[in-house]
């Protein structure tokens, strides 16, 4: 099984300092996986906030059909749900294992959330939430704080990463 790891969070910082370098970025140290570098959700990060960043890769294992919207265990899987509306809206969203945990949620609060998160705006019913199909996944997780990014970069390959417009140690 794959696993999150310091390798995969550095190429993460490694794309970033060389995308705003104008370079391109080496390949990873690694074979696993994919990765992106813009994400539509959010802003682009500006060199500037790079200091001040922290990386978290996840790798989503383990994925299974469950028996219903109710089998899976809060903190422990990430949930996909895929439901038809009552317009024939094919719909879907995921959550991450540590979502619903974080939000203090109970498992129908989350999937009434990830019903939202879908595009669902309807009336929740019993009876919707019955037709979801659910897919549970686990996860392994590897966080670095820019600033550990740095000590490893300098301790591994020499020298600092140097960002065009952002000083390190100015956070």
């Amino acid at each position: 099984m794959v696993s999150a790891n310091r390798e995969m969070v550095v190429y993460c910082f490694d794309t970033l300092v060389a995308h705003y370098n104008s370079e391109d970025a080496a390949p990873p140290a690694f074979d696993e996986g994919q990765h992106a570098l813009r994400d539509r959700r959010f802003p682009p990060i500006q060199a500037k906030e790079l200091p001040y960043l922290e990386c978290t890769v996840s790798i989503l294992t383990d994925y299974e059909t469950a028996n219903n919207y109710l089998d899976w265990e809060v903190g422990k899987h990430g949930i996909i749900i895929e439901f038809t509306d009552e317009f024939n809206t094919r719909r879907s969203a995921t959550y991450l294992p540590e979502v619903p945990a974080h939000e203090g949620w109970t498992k129908v609060e989350a999937i009434d959330s990830l019903m939202r998160k879908a595009g669902f705006n309807g009336h929740i019913t019993e009876s919707l939430r019955k037709r979801i199909k659910l897919t549970r996944y686990q996860s392994t997780l590897f966080t670095m704080h820019y600033s550990d990014y740095v000590s490893y970069i300098k301790a591994t390959r020499g020298a600092a990463p140097s960002t065009v417009g952002v000083k390190i140690g100015s956070h």
